[in-house]
Formats: C-alpha cells, sequence, structure tokens
C-alpha cells in the first residue's frame, strides 16, 4: 500500500522489480496502484486498535490489493524496503517478515539464487 500524501503522491522514490518491465518504461509502478483512490487508513493501523477490527481493517485492504494491477511491484518495494507497517501487495508486515525469512533461508541454501515474488511460501 501506498502511503499517500496530498494529493496522493508518492513521496519517496519506488525501488520497481529487478527487471524492467513494459509499465516501468511508462512511469512509476505506483500511479498505477489500486490503493491510490483508497484512504490510507485501510492500509495503515490507527494505535491500540482492537484485534478483530485489526483482522477486518486488514482483510478488506488485501481485497483492494487483490484487483491492483500492480500488486507485485507493491509487494517487491515492501520486502525491499522493507516497508515495516501497513498492508503492501496483500501482505501484512507480519506476512512479509515471513516471506523475508524463508526468502533468506532459500537463499543461504540455493546458494544466493533469486526466488519467486508471487508466492507467499
Amino acid at each position: 500500500m501506498l502511503q499517500p500524501s496530498p494529493p496522493h503522491e508518492s513521496p519517496w522514490s519506488p525501488a520497481g522489480p529487478a527487471q524492467p518491465s513494459s509499465r516501468d518504461l511508462a512511469g512509476p509502478w505506483h500511479s498505477e496502484a489500486a490503493c491510490r483512490r483508497d484512504e490510507a487508513g485501510l492500509f495503515f493501523a490507527p494505535s491500540q486498535e482492537p484485534t478483530a477490527a485489526r483482522l477486518s481493517r486488514e482483510q478488506a485492504a488485501k481485497s483492494v490489493c487483490a484487483r491492483c494491477p500492480v500488486l507485485l511491484e507493491c509487494r517487491e518495494h515492501a520486502l525491499l524496503q522493507p516497508e515495516p507497517y501497513g498492508v503492501w501487495g496483500g501482505l501484512t508486515a507480519a506476512e512479509r517478515r515471513v516471506v523475508l525469512s524463508r526468502r533468506r533461508r532459500r537463499e543461504a541454501t540455493s546458494g544466493g539464487r533469486s526466488t519467486d515474488i508471487t508466492r507467499i511460501a
């Protein structure tokens, strides 16, 4: 998820995918993000949010991500930064920590070869 700055412009320079795509040539991936039309509060937890409310909010955010044309670019950005908060690329911060941990383990056992970003497991 992008944390929008008024008027919904990204405050950072994106770390795009390792291989440039046709989308990269047309402009930054975040300009096509589905979340640009949603409130940032859907993707980032308010302080002292009850567990049930957090789970419901995260599911709603993931629904937005599921229809996003740049889901994989967003996810990879969040993994490379790494983004410590919010739902990015359809993953919560906790889910991204798991992905990063698994990625590090696979890279350690495979001699540093890259992994597929489309899978959570």
